[in-house]
């Protein structure tokens, strides 16, 4: 009963739920994640921990890419319960299709890829914004 409450606690939070939805679609890194919710490292790595303690999310390591996915026993349980919901609001349909939008630019521009390269440090102090063709502060 305590596994299912967690299950349930974690996906009663708008963020994780946002989260899980993206990678429904796709495996991500917190930086993808954050470009996409335009958050904070802080606050995606916080919502991503307590979906994996839940059991919703787990980590693989890609070279120095840790890469959040939805393992596959859980993907095919959690899709068709997602589904039986309707949207509540206009709001959130199209908060959802703007998610959907930035995960395309996002990964259309290989985040991930430029994410340490070219202008940017290691420490990510700097990174180009892909959004601007700037340089972002993080």
């Amino acid at each position: 009963m305590t596994d299912m409450l967690r299950v349930f606690k974690s996906l009663s939070d708008r963020t994780r739920l946002r989260i899980v939805r993206l990678l429904l679609e796709h495996d991500l890194c917190v930086c993808e994640i954050m470009f996409v919710l335009e958050m904070a490292q802080s606050r995606v790595s916080h919502q991503l921990r307590i979906l994996r303690d839940a059991g919703l999310v787990e980590d693989v390591r890609d070279g120095q890419w840790i890469i959040y996915r939805i393992p596959s026993l859980v993907r095919t349980t959690i899709r068709p319960l997602l589904e039986l919901f309707p949207r509540e609001t206009e709001k959130s349909t199209a908060e959802e299709t703007a998610d959907r939008n930035k995960l395309k630019v996002c990964l259309k521009n290989g985040i991930r890829k430029k994410k340490f390269s070219g202008r940017g440090n290691r420490a990510g102090n700097t990174s180009s914004n892909p959004r601007t063709g700037g340089s972002v502060g993080h």
